[in-house]
């Protein structure tokens, strides 16, 4: 399932300025427009594996957040260059 919860998560940060970020919602609805809200905790766990390989950044109010301690509406966006 991760596969193409990944795919996504890329694909749309791709389509976005540098520095704007998506939340984990827009992710889901891009796999499964109908049944997304069964997919947010599949994307959570995408997005925390993705951060600890430092290909992806997880961010609470703007700010990055600790991939293993963050709680809370959440974002994510492609680390800083």
């Amino acid at each position: 399932m991760s596969a193409p919860i990944e795919a996504a998560i890329f694909d749309l940060l791709g389509k976005l300025p540098a520095g704007k970020s998506v939340s984990p919602e827009e992710v889901a609805r891009a796999v499964e427009p109908e049944g997304w809200r069964r997919l947010l905790s599949h994307v959570g766990a995408t997005a925390v594996g993705l951060a600890r390989e430092g290909r992806l950044m997880i961010t609470r109010h703007g700010k990055p957040a600790d991939p293993e301690d963050f709680k809370g509406v959440w974002r994510m966006r492609l680390p800083d260059a």
